[in-house]
């Protein structure tokens, strides 16, 4: 009975609910892409880290975990490799540079990465082989940048550096690519790290007396075993912090502050929901008392009053949420890949869940209204 009332009624006032419908949809548009922004900004942030082969990470110590900041000399590379339980190394150099592409004509701000062959960091391939020379001349690109740019394996790319008070520019061959490495809002750039070393970005040319590496990773022969690791590592090797990749990350420039900022968004937009939803069909609920008041005059319980609500409520809330998402989807086929808004993991799942949940949620006063409707009191027989 409940279901039947539900889709009688929603089929006689079709035209009020599917406009009300449509007001759920957008809301769901707009908290979809809030969600969207917050996995792309968090992804822009992390995503080379994230998908490191390794399991921690060493710091220099005292420099709140900073991957720009930090130097790990070459002299602590062996220090480190020597702890027991350390499988592998891999010294990570971080920095950025300009790739010049005369076809585009625009240039394109990259991060420059150099690994070791073989060794942790080296990034997956999707084409092309891997870095095999250590002081050779040929990168692995990213993707994004092969996107932007055209160049394929084989290719030649000039990238720009400043060292001292001149531009450098050097040209390299394209010998793979990788899928989306991005750090810092840039897409990546791999080349051997001694080529790293003296292309990189530095007061002088001739670059400092002692290499150093910006982190160094490290996979581990119990990779279980990370937490009892870091203090292993930290107590046999001076100078330097432990960390896993998520703390890593997260303690990167902005990154908490920004999930934060986007996070309170989604939450407000939610809480404008749950109240926009609850006023419609408590004013719903206003307007059918006489009709309430009828069904249950005729021996209606109130359980059955109470489910055709929440049933008109869910249906509501599910067609506008399914409408939503297929607008929302749609319009994120037509954005660029500069754009950092990402529809896809656990934060758009759980954005839906929250969406779904909202209509019962601000139907509650809905519900309780109906349920307190007198039949004699709504049908003007009290007197």
């Amino acid at each position: 009975m409940a279901i039947y009332l539900t889709f009688k009624e929603l089929w006689r006032s079709r035209g009020r609910y599917f406009t009300f419908s449509l007001v759920i949809a957008l809301i769901t548009v707009l908290v979809l892409f809030i969600a969207g922004l917050g996995e792309g900004l968090a992804t822009a942030n992390k995503e080379f880290l994230e998908k490191l082969d390794a399991q921690l990470l060493v710091f220099q110590a005292d420099v709140d975990l900073s991957t720009i900041t930090s130097r790990v000399p070459a002299s602590r590379f062996n220090d480190i490799a020597r702890v027991p339980g350390v499988a592998e190394t891999g010294p990570l150099g971080l920095s950025n540079a300009t790739v010049v592409y005369p076809v585009t004509g625009d240039d394109i701000d990259v991060s420059l990465i150099g690994v070791e062959a073989g060794r942790p960091g080296e990034p997956r391939l999707l084409d092309g082989r891997g870095l095999r020379s250590e002081r050779g001349l040929e990168i692995v690109l990213d993707e994004d940048v092969a996107l932007q740019t055209g160049v394929g394996v084989g290719d030649t790319v000039v990238l720009k550096t400043i060292q001292g008070n001149e531009d450098r520019f050097f040209e390299l061959t394209v010998v793979g690519l990788t899928d989306g490495q991005q750090y810092f809002f840039l897409p990546s750039v791999f080349l051997p790290y001694q080529t790293w070393d003296r292309i990189r970005p530095q007061q002088a040319a001739a670059g400092q007396a002692e290499g150093f590496a910006n982190v160094v990773a490290l996979q581990l022969e119990d990779p279980a075993a990370w937490q009892e690791m870091i203090a292993v590592i930290e107590s046999r090797v001076d100078g330097v912090e432990v960390a896993d990749i998520v703390t890593a990350y997260e303690a990167g420039p902005g990154y908490s502050a920004q999930q934060s900022t986007v996070n309170t968004q989604k939450a407000f937009t939610l809480l404008i929901g749950v109240l926009v939803i609850g006023g419609f069909f408590q004013i719903q609920t206003l307007q059918k008392v006489p009709q309430i008041g009828m069904l249950k005059a005729i021996g209606a319980p109130n359980r059955t009053v109470g489910w055709a609500i929440v049933i008109q409520i869910v249906a509501v809330t599910v067609f506008g949420v399914l409408l939503g998402m297929l607008v929302t989807l749609a319009l994120s086929l037509g954005f660029p890949p500069t754009i950092p808004i990402i529809l896809s993991g656990q934060a758009l799942l759980i954005a839906v869940a929250a969406l779904l949940a909202n209509g019962p949620l601000g139907g509650l006063v809905a519900v309780r209204l109906a349920l307190r409707v007198e039949p004699l009191t709504a049908l003007g027989l009290n007197g």
